[in-house]
């Protein structure tokens, strides 16, 4: 009997590293894959990505449209209460076996909310990290002790997950999906992404997101104005940016950036979505990328391309030598920019080192996800002396992984 998988998705960026995962689930017998879609891919406003979904062929199960228009604090937990209803009702009909969930978005915490709520063990994806600038801090490690199976990128997010109190056997280490893309996916040549986009990267670009900054007082919209008087001072400088995220805030950040590139319109461009794979063309195809994404920390690296990390929204994270950070100052963000342009930063750029694994994610999840028996979402609190009392996992000792964490090839 196959095993019953939904599978999350609410944003651009999420669907996009779901997707060498899918690929494998949709093609091995032993699952029956089906996709929950809701937040920003059924948004007109925010490009109505789910019809990028259903081009690539997956099976939708269910939608669940949330009330968008309203993106203050107010409107985004009452987004997140129309997720976990709507949710709530997608597992009781579907029943799957397992809800894998990526992240920390407030949809996936909705979903692993109504899940735990119904019994419906969650496989989540990204536990462990830190981005302190953000409230997806607070709500990724609240997704960890709803979930039942964890899969890290990396072993310092192993041994976080354990260290609150889930057990080792439960922790695999397997990497990031993002570079699994970044490695795998066939790219539109350069030549071919300029007609498509109407954007000549001539060198040099910059590959721009920015998204809110959820637990700073203006939402970052100070920060994000920092950034683009940077883009000022460095007129000969390309932009092409993507549009912000769903967060709180978002409305404020979007309109100022499409006012900017409107008057640069001789060298920026702006979209709502490029699609994941014109965003990791254009990754390519740009000479930097700058902003407070994640994907600028964990794609950009193996693309052997430079990043500039801008403000607090991913502090915390483990990033590559090739990952720079710039306080939110006009001055400090041109001082990184022409750094991450220079002869040095392209050397180590280009050694491609990356942290965050080597393109086998996918395959590590769904063999443990066909060879894990039996899911369930009762659970016990994982102490450090619990082997003293018979558990069967190993506790931390030191600095070291414990023994019993899964790693090794896919």
């Amino acid at each position: 009997m196959s095993r019953r998988v939904l599978v999350l998705t609410g944003t651009r960026a999420e669907y996009g590293l779901f997707h060498p995962l899918l690929a494998l689930l949709e093609a091995a017998p032993d699952f029956d894959v089906a996709l929950l879609v809701t937040g920003t891919h059924l948004s007109e406003r925010f490009g109505m990505t789910v019809n990028e979904i259903e081009a690539d062929g997956h099976r939708i199960a269910a939608r669940v449209e949330l009330p968008l228009e309203d993106d203050s604090p107010l409107g985004v937990a009452r987004a997140t209460g129309a997720a976990v209803a709507g949710i709530a009702e997608a597992l009781a009909a579907e029943n799957p076996d397992v809800l894998v969930v990526l992240g920390d978005r407030y949809e996936a915490l909705a979903a692993a909310t109504a899940a735990a709520l119904l019994r419906v063990p969650v496989a989540h994806l990204h536990g462990g990290e830190i981005t302190e600038g953000a409230i997806d801090d607070s709500v990724r490690h609240a997704i960890t002790k709803l979930a039942a199976l964890h899969f890290v990128a990396t072993d310092e997010y192993a041994q976080r997950v354990i260290r609150m109190g889930e057990r080792p056997d439960t922790v695999f280490v397997v990497g990031a999906l993002g570079v699994d893309n970044a490695l795998q996916t066939h790219l539109i040549a350069d030549s071919a992404l300029a007609s498509e986009l109407g954007f000549e990267f001539v060198s040099p670009t910059a590959l721009t997101t920015f998204h809110p900054v959820t637990l700073d007082d203006g939402g970052g919209l100070a920060q994000m104005e920092e950034l683009l008087a940077a883009f000022d001072a460095m007129p000969e400088l390309r932009v092409l940016v993507t549009m912000p995220n769903a967060d709180a805030g978002n409305q404020v950040i979007a309109a100022r950036l499409a006012e900017w590139t409107q008057a640069n319109a001789t060298r920026a461009k702006a979209f709502p979505s490029l699609g994941r794979v014109r965003y990791l063309s254009a990754m390519a195809a740009s000479d930097v990328v700058v902003g407070n994404s994640s994907s600028g920390i964990i794609e950009a690296p193996s693309f052997g391309k430079p990043t500039v990390d801008i403000g607090d929204r991913q502090a915390g994270r483990t990033r590559a030598a090739s990952v720079i950070h710039a306080e939110p100052d006009r001055t400090a963000i041109v001082s990184a920019i022409r750094q991450a342009l220079g002869v040095q930063a392209r050397e180590l750029a280009s050694k491609r080192a990356n942290p965050y694994g080597d393109g086998h994610a996918a395959e590590r999840i769904a063999s443990a996800l066909a060879r894990t028996v039996k899911l369930t979402t009762r659970k016990r609190f994982y102490d450090s002396d619990d082997s003293e009392r018979g558990a069967e996992a190993t506790p931390l000792r030191g600095v070291e992984p414990p023994a019993d964490i899964h790693r090794g090839e896919p």
